[in-house]
């Protein structure tokens, strides 16, 4: 049994009924005015914290699933100071502390896991999708996703471990996978299945996800205009 059950179950539901803005690494962060996130409840991923300074935000929760990511970012995920879901398969980089969370991503027992303390979390070949099973957990009933601009510059076959040489265009930052480092080949096909999935246990259980990604190329979330959406929100 998985030895977090007991903790992470303490965290079922706690946010029920509230929104959440993920924040995910594409290009399109450095064209947002992210001032709104200082009031909204954050989930970053991966490695955010790349722009932390620029971005002028912390997110209060975080989640990394992919082993090369984390190889690379240990130093850095072990030195934030937020609730951490990390992949069980990096214990070895990222111990448990009072802030870190490991879930099981080797053995989920579903497609979508709503359960994250029993089932494990799919990683559904993007990051995304694994916090998108984990902000359901926490009872979030509507997430707002930003920085998923789901277009890539790449060489070879989905899922294939790639060398970028050069800066990396396919994030906020040139350094995210750039100069050398190693990263998995996105696969755009298998990311939409998955988000076609999240999308319907959501609408099944009177939930949403929301698309607010500047210029975003995936279709399978409503559109809507960060601007408004919370500029809306500060007024009521």
């Amino acid at each position: 049994m998985n030895p977090d059950t007991a903790r992470l179950k303490a965290l079922h539901n706690r946010h029920s009924g509230a929104t959440a803005v993920l924040v995910a690494n594409g290009p399109s962060l450095n064209q947002m005015d992210l001032s709104f996130l200082q009031s909204q409840i954050t989930i970053g991923l991966n490695k955010i914290y790349l722009g932390f300074t620029a971005f002028r935000f912390y997110p209060k929760y975080y989640v990394v699933v992919n082993r090369l990511v984390i190889e690379q970012a240990a130093a850095a995920i072990r030195a934030m100071n937020c609730i951490k879901f990390v992949s069980r398969r990096s214990v070895d980089l990222v111990p448990e502390n009072a802030m870190t969370y490991h879930i099981d991503t080797l053995q989920p027992q579903k497609r979508f896991c709503r359960d994250i303390a029993t089932q494990g979390v799919h990683e559904g070949w993007t990051v995304t999708y694994a916090a998108l099973q984990i902000a359901f957990f926490l009872g979030f009933s509507r997430v707002v996703i930003v920085g998923m601009d789901h277009r890539y510059q790449f060489d070879g076959q989905p899922n294939e471990i790639r060398r970028m040489e050069g800066p990396d265009p396919n994030h906020f930052d040139g350094s995210y996978f750039g100069g050398g480092q190693k990263w998995d080949n996105p696969d755009l096909e298998r990311s939409e299945e998955s988000y076609r999935l999240a999308r319907q246990v959501y609408q099944d259980d009177g939930r949403q996800i929301l698309d607010a990604t500047v210029d975003g190329a995936c279709n399978v979330f409503e559109k809507v205009d960060y601007r408004a959406l919370f500029q809306k929100a500060s007024k009521s």
